[in-house]
């Protein structure tokens, strides 16, 4: 019989590790919520055009996406990034601006699998639509750098860069084509064909040949024009200002077509060089407009789920809990009271369970033990006969009898000392 297998490129997150994604889903959900942003759940799939305005040239588009017909002979796409669909939504429903959005969703892309990226992998993201003044820049991006800070890395560095606007950047387009044509033959074979259509690119490999053919390359942000430039200055003085410590960092262009302006990366120092990217964005003011609605600003950014826990993994932070529960509910009478007593304390806030199949005293304390739980409660035919609850401490093993009908109230007392 063949054993089925998760899809190459996809993993399976199970317990106690699943528990990590679920804290730092609230962590991060908390921290945009305290800044205004709002939960926005996009389809997985869209139409192949949603995706196709990020860039043509891409190679997201041209050669990462899961892409089919469907049943009614549509074109469709499943979602490689964050930023499209939340756009989408916005030109379809017109909410008022600004409009603040923060996600948490799986993106698809088919590429080699590496460490921390998969074919699947997870994002946490927020957009903000609406205005182009730099100090949102600034809060979108401390708001990043601060999630970092929730889970404990330390070794997390914010790259800067402008990429300027449709005024500076045509200009400077011109520019860089003519230094790349002198040296065209040095480059890797990929952008020797493709340096003329879209040399960003050029700046975005990682390859050894484009690095040393274009270490001298013309820098966009000299060639700013002056609203971008002083654009830029904003941005860093107010990441200054909160305590955001950032580099400079030229070259940066990232993946995707869409940026306009700030545009950023957070790397950790703890991962490996090729795969140090723990997530990052920009400012994309002409994506609304691609994607059919009225000329409307935004900047946002992604965070990889799977790359932020292998950088604390990498730093030892944020471990995975090792209490499953703060109580233990241990039951030698059949199990009826258990499941009484396990609703009560669960509809007053407690996080409680308890074993099944009829096991023994010693089996469920076992049990106990393997979940660190705080306390366990204890019914036996005398308790139960009395009305009674013994409840053990079991860090300290001294324990004392509660009467059953204020035995929530006490847990509850008991779990709020330290």
């Amino acid at each position: 019989m063949n054993e089925f297998r998760a899809p190459p490129g996809t993993h399976d997150v199970l317990p106690p590790e699943s528990a990590r994604w679920q804290r730092l889903v609230a962590l991060f959900a908390g921290r945009a919520d305290r800044a205004g942003y709002q939960l926005v759940v996009s389809p997985m799939f869209e139409d192949l055009a949603v995706f196709q305005r990020v860039g043509e040239d891409t190679d997201v588009v041209r050669k990462e996406m899961y892409d089919f017909l469907d049943k009614g002979g549509r074109r469709l796409a499943l979602r490689p990034e964050g930023t499209a669909p939340v756009v989408r939504a916005f030109v379809q429903h017109r909410p008022l601006t600004p409009f603040k959005a923060w996600y948490a969703a799986p993106s698809f892309r088919y590429e080699r699998p590496q460490a921390g990226r998969y074919r699947q992998h997870h994002q946490l993201g927020v957009e903000a639509l609406g205005p182009e003044d730099a100090e949102l820049d600034v809060e979108v991006m401390a708001l990043a750098y601060g999630t970092c800070g929730d889970i404990g890395l330390n070794a997390v560095t914010v790259l800067l860069n402008s990429l300027g606007d449709d005024t500076c950047r045509p200009a400077y387009l011109d520019t860089l084509r003519a230094f790349l044509e002198e040296r065209v033959d040095d480059l890797c074979d990929e952008h020797r064909e493709r340096a003329k259509a879209n040399p960003l690119r050029v700046l975005d490999c990682k390859r050894p040949a484009c690095v040393a053919a274009t270490a001298d390359a013309p820098r966009l942000i000299d060639h700013l024009c002056e609203p971008c430039a002083a654009h830029f200055e904003q941005v860093r003085s107010g990441l200054d200002a909160v305590g955001v410590p950032f580099q400079l960092a030229p070259r940066l262009v990232r993946g995707l077509d869409y940026y306009t302006r700030t545009t950023f990366e957070m790397q950790s120092s703890a991962l490996d060089a090729a795969q140090n990217a723990v997530g990052g964005g920009g400012r994309y003011d002409k994506l609304v407009e691609a994607l059919g609605g009225p000329p409307t600003p935004g900047i946002g950014f992604g965070l990889g789920i799977e790359r932020l826990l292998l950088a604390a993994d990498a730093e030892g932070a944020f471990p995975a809990p090792a209490r499953t529960a703060d109580v233990w509910l241990v039951d030698v009478t059949g199990g009826r009271e258990a499941t009484a007593l396990a609703y009560e304390l669960r509809a007053h806030g407690v996080a409680c369970d308890r074993s099944f199949d009829r096991r023994s005293l010693k089996s469920q304390l076992k049990a106990a033990n393997r979940a660190c739980a705080r306390l366990a409660l204890i019914i036996g035919e005398r308790e139960r006969a009395a009305g009674l609850v013994t409840v053990r401490d079991l860090d300290t093993g001294e324990q004392e009898e509660v009467g059953r009908g204020v035995v929530a109230k006490h847990v509850q007392e008991r779990l709020m000392r330290p």
